[in-house]
């Protein structure tokens, strides 16, 4: 008897003990080796959630070794994901590329694209529709970039692709101050006043050196002429913008033949670099730097920066830059125009992604993490107290984030604060940032444009900037301008696209 209550007491004993362990190794009833939790989650051998790969393409360049890429040491952590993201210097090897993997089934999770690829991909029923998710999985995503920016990722009412946030105005006209000084000049206030100025700037030999060896207005093709259509009350030929309550096109203002007629006077007087056709990348830049220019039209940040300051002190050390306002005109005082609809990168999502919920949710994650708090300052700035401190409220740069922290743009996916972005990084530039973005401006709206089927912008463009050369030149009559236009309409199917502009603003809202 005794015998036998030791052997049931042993087997009793083992079975509780059993019981206990197989509790223990299944935590809960989920099974280990399936690594689900109670909601049908993945987990990791030590109870956390599983890492989710992330697999990214843009067409950019900078990104730096992954062992060397703290911004994606920190996103990883962050997250939880593993992040793959390549990226293509040339744009035409980035567009193969991604051909490539568009005709294949191994998407990339999140790409880069532009307006055109934008509606490439759409019309292939490639892309997921994002519009569903906006109120509640990307709510922090809408709430950052806005509706208005958002509809630049729009097609047909849907959204296809998040935007990048808007950029701010960088350009501006700037002129040598220590020239006007020797030729006892005022700072030009009126298009006839700039006449008259960069006149003296060829004529009356400003930098004293008895020669004829200076440029009045420098510049690259015809963009030297952007920021005087505003002084006639129009923009840049071929924009689109809200006039008197209505879409129109700038090619049928009338203002632009008084803006054409003024250019031609510029260049019949010999004020503006004869070379501006031929000018390339930043050749008008160097001449300025040189000293063989007193006006050019530039951005900020390719003047004002040290390194640019030191090399036209280099030259001249009492040379001085100053940042001037577009010459008033019968139109005002329009500084170039600005595109509100230009997006310039946006990130998009196969459809495909739809069936891989995990990973679709951990894209969604990461684009909401990078658009507010800690994530935002991240991608925008690098590691805090090491990159940056935060005194007060206000974001400080140390001497480290200019050294190792300039690739961060490129895990800005949904872009960026500009104006506190470019003060905390170039805080000594303040002023030229504020002046350059706060100028007056027409705002344009090309960039929300896709183009229908049978008009080639390419062919257009050429002969737009063919025929506006000859006109600028005095090789074609103004006279000629309608007959211009019905070219533009009859060969080049101008007309199907002002039509389609027109009805596709109005949907957005402008114009109506």
């Amino acid at each position: 008897m005794k015998k036998t209550y030791l052997v049931r007491l042993l087997l009793a004993m083992v079975l509780l003990l059993t019981t206990v362990l197989t509790a223990c190794s299944q935590g809960n009833g989920n099974d280990p080796g399936t690594g689900a939790d109670g909601n049908g989650n993945d987990q990791g051998n030590n109870g956390t959630e599983q890492v989710v790969k992330l697999d990214i393409m843009q067409s950019a360049s900078g990104l730096p070794s992954p062992d060397k890429d703290f911004i994606l040491a920190a996103l990883n952590e962050a997250l939880n994901v593993d992040i793959n993201m390549t990226t293509y210097g040339s744009p035409d090897d980035y567009q193969s590329q991604l051909n490539i993997r568009m005709s294949s089934t191994n998407l990339p999770d999140m790409f880069s694209l532009n307006k055109a690829q934008l509606q490439q991909y759409q019309a292939q029923d490639i892309l997921l529709d994002l519009t569903p998710y906006m109120d509640n999985e990307l709510k922090v995503v809408k709430q950052f970039l806005g509706e208005d920016t958002l509809k630049k990722g729009m097609i047909d009412g849907k959204l296809y692709a998040i935007p990048k946030a808007p950029g701010i105005p960088s350009m501006s006209l700037w002129i040598r101050k220590d020239w006007l000084d020797n030729l006892k000049l005022e700072v030009p206030k009126t298009v006839d006043d700039f006449f008259e100025v960069a006149k003296a700037f060829v004529e009356r030999d400003p930098d004293g050196n008895n020669e004829n060896d200076t440029i009045g207005l420098t510049g690259t093709s015809l963009s030297t002429f952007a920021p005087f259509y505003g002084s006639f009350g129009t923009v840049n030929p071929g924009e689109f913008y809200v006039k008197d309550g209505k879409v129109v096109n700038s090619l049928y203002d009338p203002e632009i033949r008084d803006a054409l007629a003024y250019f031609r006077k510029l260049n019949e007087a010999g004020v503006v670099d004869p070379e501006i056709m031929a000018n390339t990348g930043l050749v008008h830049q160097e001449k300025a730097i040189k000293g063989q220019a007193g006006i050019i039209f530039i951005d900020w940040a390719n003047m004002s920066k040290n390194e640019f300051v030191e090399q036209i002190k280099t030259v001249n050390p009492n040379a001085e830059w100053i940042q001037i306002h577009s010459p008033e005109g019968p139109g005002g005082n329009y500084a170039n125009s600005f595109d509100i609809g230009n997006a310039g990168t946006m990130f998009a999502i196969p459809k495909s992604l739809e069936k891989d919920k995990d990973t679709l949710n951990k894209v969604f994650e990461l684009l909401n993490y990078v658009s507010e708090g800690e994530g935002s300052r991240l991608v925008q700035f690098g590691i805090e107290g090491k990159h940056f401190n935060i005194e007060g409220d206000q974001v400080v740069a140390t001497e480290l984030m200019a050294q190792e922290a300039g690739y961060s743009w490129l895990y800005q996916f949904t872009g960026r604060p500009e104006v506190e972005y470019l003060k905390v990084k170039f805080a000594d530039q303040a002023e030229y940032i504020d002046f350059a973005s706060t100028l007056p401006r027409i705002e344009v709206l090309n960039g929300f444009l896709s183009y229908p089927e049978g008009y080639n912008p390419a062919d257009a463009d050429r002969y737009l900037e063919e025929e506006f050369t000859k006109f600028v030149y005095g090789l074609r009559p103004l006279e000629e301008y309608d007959a211009f236009l019905e070219t533009m309409e009859n060969t080049m199917n101008y007309k199907l696209y002002v039509d389609s502009a027109i009805e596709q603003l109005n949907a957005l809202g402008y114009g109506n």
